[in-house]
């Protein structure tokens, strides 16, 4: 088979960050190619680059399509010779109809009025095609997460797609939506279409994919080809992990205490789909100076685990018992899990962790204003007291507390968000992502302090990307996949090898 596509030493650098280097990919017409590797790997990056998110000149390197440079500038031009990504999270508009998602952007109109029995003409073949059997003024939010990336499969076929994009495709299907899809790839690969897949289930890519080029820490590592010899599932995972985590985090004693949080038949349902269960039957553990890690790939319930645990702040009909200290905790809203002596730290510090265009002082005392307060009225003076206390604490870089913290670096407003549930005084410490999106010298110092946390009998949750992270930072792994944890594994058992193996087999 002849290349359809080629990138040659392809670059991409962030401010202090180079997210790819010198990464290098062949895809043959025809074939289905999966890209494999770890979160944050340089997957998505790649192909924001092939598709023209990231536009000509903002990187190194050269694009060769059908035999001929591209410098593609905008989605546009990429979609324009028929390469199409479709996304993780869909790009669907919930409140259209299925015909007016299909050709949004690109209508079947004459003279600036669309022409609807075309419209529907051609969304009836192209729902045919991927096997959707839906009327097309079906309202897209109406559909399950399956049909709705059959809709956007659709809509990719109507742009005349010579290079499919999937990107994590079946990362929140049922298994029986996943075996479509993929039946559905195959199909279309016997049409000529070309396919790239992004895919942390190896079963899946092992079952589907013709190539298989391995990316870790923004560098190629192999590509693998399915016809030359059998691709394991144990070769992409070696490819996949290995990295050297000497010195990247401070030491600590490990003595866990007694049991302080319980959490026993936890389930958990979509709040909008009635249908899909996105926790399944949960029981978790963690003892006193114990840091227990959560790991598991994007999609699989970790967030939607801790939300619902820390006041009911996601999911519906939750059924489960949640014990602090052996006594039965009401986590039923937020104000009840703080009371309890629960605390998230969430993923999202920007979004959801902090009031940005607030000062330090007011974030750090927001969760528990009542210690700052008289009859009812803030103490601005005690406020201060307290914020310094934790600034202090918690080194945070600022020339005051009266800074906005908007106005952080990430690693800074992290320890915002820290002080803000430490000031709480917890019991259990839940933590989404810690680290995210903050450089190294920053990540130290969150290691420090969780350690602290668990040198004062905290029992600290840690849910992580990274599996270097928790490797170096916990005391038991439990390992969740599509809602359900698959396994546990103490530090001395712990592998980033037998981490994945369990993610990608069960």
């Amino acid at each position: 088979m002849t290349a359809l596509l080629e990138m040659r030493s392809i670059t991409k650098t962030f401010p202090g960050v180079k997210a790819l280097d010198q990464v290098n990919l062949l895809v043959r017409k025809g074939e289905i190619h999966a890209i494999c590797g770890e979160n944050g790997a340089g997957k998505s990056t790649l192909m924001k680059v092939l598709s023209g998110v990231y536009p000509a000149g903002s990187y190194e390197g050269d694009i060769l399509y059908d035999g001929a440079v591209a410098q593609f500038r905008s989605i546009r031009d990429s979609e324009a010779k028929g390469i199409i990504i479709i996304h993780q999270e869909l790009a669907l508009v919930p409140l259209l109809s299925i015909a007016e998602n299909l050709f949004l952007g690109n209508e079947r109109a004459q003279g600036g009025v669309i022409n609807w029995p075309e419209t529907f003409r051609q969304t009836e073949a192209l729902l045919k095609k991927v096997g959707l059997n839906e009327a097309p003024g079906t309202q897209v939010g109406k559909l399950g997460v399956g049909k709705q990336q059959l809709v956007e499969i659709a809509k990719a076929l109507s742009k005349d797609v010579r290079l499919l994009i999937l990107d994590e495709p079946t990362a929140a299907l049922s298994e029986s939506d996943s075996q479509a899809l993929l039946d559905l790839l195959l199909e279309l690969k016997a049409q000529g279409v070309t396919s790239i897949i992004i895919s942390h289930k190896l079963n899946e890519v092992r079952r589907v994919a013709d190539s298989v080029t391995v990316i870790r820490d923004g560098t190629t590592v192999s590509t693998l080809n399915a016809h030359a010899e059998p691709i394991t599932e144990d070769r992409i995972v070696r490819d996949m992990v290995g990295r050297d985590m000497a010195h990247r985090y401070p030491e600590r004693a490990r003595r866990a205490g007694e049991v302080v949080f319980e959490v026993s038949g936890w389930n958990v349902w979509h709040p909008e789909h009635a249908e899909r269960q996105i926790i399944r039957d949960i029981g978790l553990t963690a003892r006193a100076g114990e840091v227990v890690g959560i790991a598991g790939l994007m999609g699989s319930g970790r967030t939607e685990l801790a939300m619902s645990i820390f006041g009911r702040s996601y999911g519906r009909n939750i059924s489960g018992e949640v014990k602090v200290h052996g006594k039965r905790a009401d986590v039923s809203d937020v104000s009840r899990a703080i009371a309890a002596g629960i605390a998230y730290v969430t993923e999202d510090r920007k979004s959801l962790g902090l009031i940005l265009e607030e000062t330090i002082q007011r974030n750090t005392t927001l969760a528990n204003l009542p210690a700052v307060a008289t009859s009812g009225v803030i103490n601005e003076a005690r406020e201060t007291e307290v914020a310094e206390k934790y600034r202090a604490a918690m080194r945070i870089r600022t020339p005051s507390v009266f800074q906005k913290v908007v106005n952080l670096s990430g690693g800074n407003q992290q320890k915002v968000v820290l002080s803000k549930w430490l000031f709480t005084e917890p019991e259990v410490l839940i933590l989404d992502e810690p680290t995210r999106g903050i450089d190294v010298g920053a990540k130290y110092e969150i290691y420090s302090i969780i350690n602290d946390l668990s040198a004062q009998g905290k029992a600290v949750v840690m849910i992580s990307s990274e599996m270097p992270e928790l490797l170096g930072m916990c005391d038991r792994i439990y390992v969740m996949n599509e809602g359900a944890f698959v396994g546990e594994l103490s530090a001395a058992e712990a592998t980033q090898e037998r981490i994945m193996s369990l993610i990608v087999t069960e």
